[in-house]
């Protein structure tokens, strides 16, 4: 009988969530590399250069590949066979190693759980606790999964309850495209179908455990084999998802996803439960045994295994921000890469409510925003010399609905953040002749060696909400939403679509 000690499962999942903060799997590198070599759009391709330079620094460096390190998902196959020497449960086995994980003093990782998501939301401080799935299986082993998923890909999460006859085709290509970018593309889409609802979205989740495997499904349907209805469905849905033009983080091209993973279960014979969980750029996961011989070893990759590119910031615009008009930001269009210098504000959710609260009771605001910038971001905590960890853009359209009272308001003069604004954004942005700008989801750690300084200015209490100053030193940016309120996420996908020329523009 295989005896599993406490100390060495706890460690082996805070080895796991360490591990998987700073590797990307080696399958996901090569996918995007091949993704990379043949894209044919210069912005796709800049962001995919961003996210593979920003991947080999934190393999190097090992640092955090996203400043959202993620919620700790745990997928457990215990053996009946196996025995516990524990006093803790699993589930409070499982927090601990992810207590230890996100608390190593050598790569701290970002604390992003909320206790009373429905009240006062206060951060655990720890990412605690972890949401862990447990099967009971025959053997004498325990298989673990770790996962790392970021609030922008889950937030993208849909289901769906099709009638028996409907397509789920035509339901996945009409669904995507609602998503945006903000669950930063090019990654993987994880689909469940049939079971009960709760099933059909756990087996989403679980499918994007597996390796990449595309090529090979792909290589199978050449030789003529038989394929099954699962196996073809992939196949349909990779080329259909990638003709629909959406590209690296929705600038437009020839890849959006690497992979399209489906696991499928019986259900009644009046239903079709469908699930879909994308997996972003930063697409964490790892996977071992315990066999009772101690903690797990995970195998580094290779260097490598990583393409041989470096990121040149030297080929877009100059921009001095500690001097910026409005009439410099009017000559910008949609898909100018600019080089931004000077000093920034930061801010996101929290720090907009309370901004805005503060504004609607006419209360004078901590930070001049005047002619200034602000880049929705929360950073993870600095180690040894740096001066802020990964800092790299959260999901800009959370912000949409504050907007309009921002620019009006403050004197605010543009934004940065990943994915595209919405309508009510590029409205408000339009009527005050502001500006959005892109930068990369997935290139955290690179962002961070633009950044030469960094302060908090208010709302300390908040933690990485909080709002800081940095100064940058050509930080990679591109114009998104251009001052007439033109937006290149709601333009670019339909001209790569119209390109590619396997589905209709307006599909």
């Amino acid at each position: 009988m295989t005896v599993i000690k406490q100390q060495d499962f706890i460690q082996s999942i805070a080895d796991a969530f360490q591990f998987i903060s700073y590797y990307h799997p080696k399958d996901f590198i090569q996918a995007l590399t091949k993704a990379w070599e043949k894209e044919e759009n210069p912005a796709a391709k800049d962001a995919m250069t961003q996210i593979l330079v920003n991947s080999r620094m934190c393999a190097e460096g090992r640092r955090p590949i996203c400043q959202d390190t993620g919620i700790a998902v745990v997928f457990l196959k215990v053996g009946m066979n196996v025995q516990w020497d524990a006093e803790l449960s699993i589930q409070d086995m499982v927090n601990e190693g992810v207590r230890q994980a996100y608390a190593h003093p050598d790569n701290k990782l970002r604390a992003s759980i909320l206790r009373d998501p429905a009240g006062k939301r206060q951060n655990t401080k720890d990412n605690t606790p972890a949401v862990v799935h447990m099967e009971i299986v025959q053997g004498d082993k325990v298989e673990v999964i770790c996962a790392a998923k970021g609030g922008g890909s889950e937030n993208k999460s849909k289901l769906v309850m099709l009638n028996p006859s409907d397509s789920i085709v035509d339901w996945v290509l009409k669904t995507v495209p609602t998503m945006g970018a903000g669950w930063c593309p090019p990654g993987i889409l994880g689909i469940g179908i049939g079971g009960t609802p709760e099933k059909a979205a756990l087996m989403a989740k679980e499918s994007l455990m597996g390796h990449i495997d595309i090529h090979e499904l792909q290589d199978k349907a050449k030789s003529g084999a038989e394929l099954t209805t699962v196996e073809a469905l992939r196949l349909e849905l990779f080329e259909k998802v990638n003709a629909l033009g959406i590209g690296a983080q929705g600038l437009g091209g020839l890849t959006t996803v690497l992979d399209v993973k489906i696991f499928d279960y019986p259900t009644h014979a009046a239903s079709k439960p469908v699930a879909m969980i994308p997996n972003c750029a930063a697409t964490r996961h790892v996977e071992f045994e315990l066999d009772g011989s101690g903690p797990a070893v995970l195998e580094a990759p290779s260097l490598e295994d990583w393409p041989d590119i470096t990121y040149d910031p030297q080929n877009g615009k100059r921009v001095n921000l500690d001097n910026i008009t409005k009439e410099e930001v009017a000559s910008w269009k949609i898909g100018d890469v600019l080089l931004l210098n000077g000093k920034i504000l930061t801010g996101r959710d929290a720090a907009h409510k309370r901004l805005v609260d503060m504004i609607n009771k006419g209360e004078e605001l901590p930070v001049d925003f005047t002619n200034r910038v602000i880049y929705y971001v929360g950073p993870v905590d600095p180690v040894g010399d740096e001066v802020v960890g990964p800092a790299g853009p959260t999901t800009a359209t959370r912000m949409d609905k504050f907007t309009r009272t921002m620019l009006e308001k403050t004197g605010l003069l543009g934004m940065i953040g990943k994915s595209e604004r919405g309508p009510v954004a590029c409205e408000a942005i339009a009527d005050n002749q502001a500006v959005y700008l892109m930068a990369v989801g997935g290139s955290a750690y690179l962002v961070s060696k633009a950044i030469k300084s960094s302060k908090v200015l208010a709302f300390e209490e908040l933690g990485m909400e909080a709002i800081y100053e940095f100064e940058v030193k050509d930080m990679p940016v591109t114009v998104a939403v251009d001052p007439t309120g033109k937006s290149v996420h709601a333009i670019a996908p339909k001209q790569w679509q119209a390109k590619i020329g396997i589905l209709p523009v307006d599909a």
